[in-house]
């Protein structure tokens, strides 16, 4: 027997991203049907007041790795914190993984995700095991949380394509078995030479099967890693412009910018798309560097000064390679505008848009957004603007999922027993006018 259809919903007393305030939204059949300042009241309608709060599209992680999240620890602590480490700690922990052990701890990031908003998820996985436990055990929790998270898994060749024997027959495998994306890691083969043909392997293997292609591209400190000239060629070589996406790309934050003004022309051409990772890119680089410490994020301003779509994500959880994370994409977007410096207002959306809006446009998701005909998923955020609920990391007081109200947060107020000062702190404040 299929769940009952969800009953009507009206949202009331609204605040839009675009600054529209008091509207009210009314979802019928898992899509937004109407959006006005005013509208009737169904019969029998679930209602939700938002009271002036923020009512957003859900957030978006556009890069992830739920095959190893919430195992930190396993089998030992990373001492270094570096990313070489937690790549040999990923090896020491696969031959002790098991389906159900992966699929219970995405699972539980699954619920975490939706509690923050967070309702679509592109996740690498690693296919290097020629098990393929973690493509078998996500691709279970894929079927599972349909109904209220969009997962995608992008077959990862961790150890390297042509580094890891049978990576490329196990990648096929991965796609047999209904993986979304192809993945891939140039930077980590043996040559430069192999780099630049793993990149080739894999668009055209991309290409032949109607694929998006999703790969983890110049992920070092090293100004000489250009793979991604070679993902942009290949992307315009193959016509795949607005299916391809360069990951990290950390390597273009200590490029000489002389060759980075050829470089993202080159890329806009090709409708490449860019996947920065704040919180992971300024812990795992600049490792080798005494002082000044270089940072390693790519060039998130310059990029979208190109008209390169540019998305965050969160990347790592609780895992070999960080020690940190809650599935808060406010996190991801707030580190990110202080690391690229991205403090003026409009600066600000961007950095709100890379987790919401700009990841949307890297999955490819079909009915994002708040607009008639839109599906009914987004988040009420106990802020004002986008910009207050970057500052605040703002409370989800409701998300909603396909038309379904399916989490709750109790506003974040504290109370106050000061002498002469009693009452309740508010941390939101509304612009001025």
């Amino acid at each position: 027997m299929s769940p009952p259809a969800p009953v009507p919903l009206l949202v009331r007393d609204a605040t839009l991203p675009d600054g529209r305030r008091g509207m009210q939204l009314l979802v019928e059949g898992g899509r937004i049907r109407a959006l006005a300042p005013q509208l009737p009241e169904p019969a029998g309608a679930e209602v939700l007041d938002a009271q002036g709060w923020l009512l957003s599209p859900p957030f978006v992680d556009a890069h992830f790795h739920m095959d190893s999240v919430l195992s930190h620890g396993l089998p030992r602590v990373n001492v270094s914190g570096t990313l070489l480490e937690g790549i040999a700690l990923w090896g020491e922990l696969k031959p002790l993984l098991t389906e159900e052990a992966i699929a219970e701890r995405a699972l539980a990031y699954c619920d975490w995700a939706v509690a923050r908003g967070l309702l679509a998820i592109r996740s690498h996985v690693d296919i290097c095991d020629p098990r393929l436990l973690a493509v078998r055990a996500l691709l279970e929790v894929k079927r599972r949380v349909a109904p209220y998270l969009q997962l995608q898994l992008v077959a990862f060749p961790q150890d390297g394509l042509l580094r890891s024997p049978a990576a490329l027959a196990n990648l096929v495998r991965a796609l047999d078995l209904g993986v979304d994306v192809v993945g891939g890691i140039p930077h980590f083969e043996r040559t430069m030479a192999e780099g630049a043909e793993s990149v080739r392997l894999l668009c055209e293997l991309a290409a032949e099967r109607g694929l998006p292609v999703d790969m983890h591209c110049d992920e070092s400190d090293d100004p000489l890693s250009r793979h991604v000239e070679t993902l942009a060629f290949h992307t315009q070589r193959l016509g795949l412009q607005g299916r391809v996406t360069g990951s990290h790309l950390t390597s273009m934050h200590s490029m000489d910018s002389y060759y980075v003004s050829k470089l993202l022309p080159l890329m806009a051409e090709a409708g490449l798309q860019v996947v920065a990772n704040p919180l992971i890119n300024i812990t795992l680089q600049g490792r080798h560097d005494s002082y000044p410490k270089r940072r390693g994020m790519t060039r998130v301003p310059e990029l979208l000064a190109a008209g390169v779509n540019v998305a965050f994500g969160h990347d790592c959880v609780l895992d070999p390679w960080y020690s940190f994370g809650s599935a808060c994409m406010l996190e991801v977007a707030s580190m990110g505008l202080h690391v690229a410096q991205m403090t003026g207002s409009q600066a600000q959306r961007q950095c709100f848009d890379a987790v919401t809006t700009n990841a949307a446009r890297v999955l490819g998701l079909e009915g994002y957004g708040l607009d008639v005909g839109c599906r009914a998923d987004f988040v009420l955020l106990q802020a004002h603007s986008p910009e207050e609920a970057l500052r605040l990391r703002a409370q989800r007081l409701a998300v909603v999922s396909g038309g379904v109200l399916v989490s709750r947060m109790a506003p974040a107020i504290a109370e106050l027993a000061l002498p002469g000062r009693p009452g309740h702190v508010d941390f939101t404040r509304q612009a001025a006018g």
